[in-house]
């Protein structure tokens, strides 16, 4: 089975799993955040949506700079769930269809970096890239996203099991 095949099924897994959170962000509460160190709600909802796409410069460049002229590259902001949702579904879809023709196992292995002003912060095969830095990345917000939810009595999702505000799937 080709590398790309392999992750495609858990990529829809993942993103429709993502979904299901950024649909419950309170459009009320964009910088609410637990803690005066961690993000606000409205940013993490927005880097969420914006993983996705990561997966089209992973396989089409091979070096990305996030910030190439020493500031990080800002997105315009989102100012409604519907936006929010947009952006990740037209993200999703991008990444997907980058996906679904990456059918070059030999691609996949070639080496990605990372970088800030012209700094390498890592360099992995583009597959690992694909698993660590944008599915487990994504993972690891959502599960953030979801602890802002339950803290402010947002029911959260079933996502891997049933949720305390939901027994089925």
């Amino acid at each position: 089975m080709p590398i790309n095949q392999a992750l495609l099924s858990e990529f829809d897994h993942e993103m429709a799993n993502t979904r299901k959170t950024l649909e419950r962000v309170p459009e009320d509460k964009p910088d609410w955040a637990p803690h005066p160190k961690s993000m606000k709600m409205g940013a993490l909802a927005k880097h969420l949506a914006e993983i996705p796409g990561w997966v089209v410069e992973t396989i089409q460049k091979d070096i990305l700079d996030i910030a190439p002229n020493g500031e990080f590259v800002q997105s315009p902001p989102v100012r409604s769930r519907q936006e929010l949702l947009a952006l990740f579904d037209k993200n999703v879809a991008a990444a997907r269809k980058a996906l679904v023709a990456a059918n070059d196992d030999a691609h996949l292995m070639k080496p990605w970096t990372l970088q800030a002003t012209g700094k390498t912060i890592f360099t992995l095969p583009r597959v690992a890239v694909l698993r660590s830095f944008v599915m487990n990345h994504g993972i690891h917000h959502r599960a953030q996203l979801g602890v802002y939810l339950r803290l402010n009595n947002v029911p959260v999702p079933a996502i891997y099991g049933p949720s305390a505000d939901e027994n089925t799937f």
